[in-house]
């Protein structure tokens, strides 16, 4: 039997960091990347236009990523998911994915500031003009209410990364 792979997913709020994170992780891990985003655009095209379109869909999706990542990890490949991790509610969900197939897991969190998440954001909607209808400094403090930060109890293997130094 193979050994798992491991089932790494990323905390931080809008604009944080986590989709250019993702993808540097994943090749630096030789892993699959998996990315909410890039799932949702293609099962759902032009579907979500607000936060509560999102949530649903989002839903909808869970059930068959969990299966598929359980396979790729059972096969012993690492996977790196672009899905955010930002509740007690979602990191149980990547939690119980890994340890339901005795695969190692490890939740980075990008623990910046406010400021430098709407930094961030501004930057992407110059760079992605077509997302700028969703980043905005109101989606992201609707957003952010969400926001629960990792603790202690939840029994996740934790790397921070604080500041915007990823070094």
């Amino acid at each position: 039997m193979n050994q798992p792979g491991t089932l790494y997913f990323f905390c931080g709020k809008m604009g944080a960091g986590k989709s250019t994170e993702s993808k540097r992780l994943a090749n630096e891990k030789r892993a699959v990347l998996l990315s909410e985003d890039d799932w949702l655009s293609s099962l759902y095209p032009n579907q979500i236009e607000s936060f509560e379109d999102y949530k649903r869909f989002s839903l909808q999706l869970k059930p068959l990523v969990k299966k598929h990542v359980q396979n790729i990890l059972c096969v012993g490949t690492n996977v790196v998911m672009d899905f955010p991790a930002n509740t007690q509610k979602l990191r149980k969900w990547f939690l119980d994915m890994a340890e339901e197939v005795h695969a190692d897991h490890q939740l980075i969190y990008l623990n910046l500031s406010d400021e430098q998440c709407l930094c961030q954001i501004a930057q992407r909607r110059k760079e992605q003009p077509e997302r700028a209808a969703f980043d905005t400094a109101k989606v992201f403090h609707h957003v952010t209410s969400f926001f629960e930060e990792p603790d202690a109890s939840e029994g996740l293997h934790v790397i921070e990364f604080s500041g915007g130094s990823k070094e």
